[in-house]
């Protein structure tokens, strides 16, 4: 499995430096913002995502992994799908630009509506830079990515903590994403030198389209899911709620969504390889979940075991409200790497058909669980996470036990044992918060205990011993 090994190490060690590095930054100036600013500044940008949300979904259609799906792919494919991009982004903020005033009547909140038209400008960017994105992808050269990344989080995020400083509000959090989308673009135009060489192709649309129309309503399906969630929570419960929500499940996000980022960007262009080599294909994808699982597993667990003494150290005690989002979100995203991975596969396989019967059954049921626990507050609609998640990673194994004998349970063999020695190995952790220590002594007593615990245990474990290989002789060299 060498060149795979390889390509997929390469892949990693830069997209995560991307993830992580960009993460880190936007990570650090937010403690500093998020102590200029208020819960309600938080919440009142965050009512706001799912129109972002859902409009990006469109103007990207599917059309970026049509194109590294695609074996032959040529420029005229390239061209079409940068035609595409730039007319539905232009249509989307059009659209955004007029029920801007009907949006900020919804939340009761009438500084959403210059917002929204504001921010808006960054679809039309974004929309610029989605072919040259993808083929850096294809290339998996995610090392000219990640430079673009940092330059742009640092600059954005510096002006933001600036802005924020010298009393700008919530207007800060939009001028920050707006300078962030024009250094990217700056950056990805300048290094990849590419522009549309041919015209638009009704056939090459058609083609890209087939394969990408259902991964489109995929994508729907799930962002709106996604951003249903803050759009309940401001219109039924206050600003200054859903803030904290924001900031909770932003933390616990942070570990889990990077790595699963990196994964999904990483495997999706390798599998895609080999994607006519079932037997090779299976052997890489069961890899993939015992390792990403044994990692996964350990830091969201951790991470829950020490919200408390987390939240109270990096955002102050001003957003104490925010521990019980974070331990609850932790474990509801601690699956999501498995459900992006068996959805990976389907897409290899070009079966998008499959893959979005799949999301019309889960969103129905997400949404039921949803509205279902509205009653039960916030925290409420936090546990509701979990239990959708535990039935998504069902529902998401069902097609790949048909296609490839890869079910349930014979994945639920592959990783439990992961989610139970985490368990075990942070309940130390968790215990510590109960004593009268300050918090960073808590998080790095925690940290380290709960750590050694998990090594000594799995210090056996081919997968651990692979891990620990890797990151002496190839991630650092």
């Amino acid at each position: 499995m060498g060149s795979i090994k390889e390509d997929t190490l390469k892949g990693t060690k830069w997209s995560a430096i991307e993830r992580f590095s960009v993460q880190g930054i936007q990570f650090l100036l937010g403690l500093i913002m998020a102590r200029l600013l208020s819960p309600s500044d938080y919440g009142t940008v965050g009512m706001l995502a799912i129109f972002y949300a859902v409009s990006q979904t469109f103007i990207d259609s599917g059309f970026s992994n049509a194109l590294i799906r695609k074996v032959d792919r040529t420029e005229e494919d390239f061209s079409t799908v940068f035609y595409v991009n730039i007319g539905i982004a232009i249509v989307c903020y059009c659209v955004l630009f007029s029920i801007a005033p009907w949006v900020a009547d919804f939340f009761g909140i009438q500084i959403l509506c210059p917002i929204l038209r504001v921010q808006s400008v960054n679809l039309i960017i974004n929309s610029l830079m989605g072919v040259q994105v993808a083929q850096l992808t294809i290339n998996i050269d995610f090392k000219a990515l990640a430079k673009r990344a940092m330059f742009a989080t640092l600059v954005s995020g510096v002006v933001g903590v600036i802005l924020a400083y010298w009393g700008f509000g919530v207007w800060a959090l939009v001028y920050q994403s707006i300078l962030s989308a024009i250094i990217n673009l700056i950056f990805i135009w300048v290094y990849c030198r590419w522009y549309p060489k041919e015209r638009f192709s009704r056939k090459s649309f058609n083609e890209l389209f087939g394969f990408g129309s259902k991964l489109l309503a995929s994508g729907l399906l799930h962002t709106i899911y996604l951003n249903l969630t803050t759009l309940i929570i401001g219109k039924y419960f206050s600003s200054k709620d859903l803030g904290f929500y924001t900031r909770g499940t932003q933390l616990a996000q942070f570990p889990c969504n990077n790595i699963n980022s990196v994964l999904q960007r990483v495997t999706f262009p390798i599998l895609a390889k080999i994607q006519n080599e079932d037997e090779h294909l299976i052997r890489v994808y069961r890899k993939y979940i015992c390792m990403t699982s044994m990692i996964i597993f350990f830091v969201c667990t951790l991470l829950a075991a020490l919200g408390n003494p987390i939240v109270r150290f990096l955002l102050t005690d001003k957003w104490a409200d925010a521990i019980i989002y974070l331990q609850i979100f932790s474990f509801a995203i601690m699956f999501d790497h498995i459900c992006s991975i068996n959805l990976n596969l389907l897409q290899v396989k070009g079966r998008s058909d499959l893959f979005l019967r799949l999301e019309i059954i889960k969103k129905t049921i997400s949404v039921a669980i949803l509205f279902a626990s509205i009653p039960f507050g916030v925290i409420g609609i936090c546990v509701s996470k979990i239990i959708y998640t535990q039935i998504a990673v069902f529902i998401n194994t069902y097609y790949t036990g048909k296609l490839f004998h890869l079910g349930y349970v014979t994945q639920l063999k592959d990783f439990i044992g992961f989610l139970l020695y985490s368990l075990l190995s942070c309940m130390p952790a968790y215990l510590l918060t109960f004593l009268d220590l300050s918090p960073i002594i808590t998080i790095i007593l925690g940290c380290t205990l709960s750590m050694v615990i998990y090594y000594c245990i799995l210090h056996n474990n081919p997968y651990m011993i692979e891990l620990v290989d890797i990151a002496k002789t190839k991630v650092f060299e």
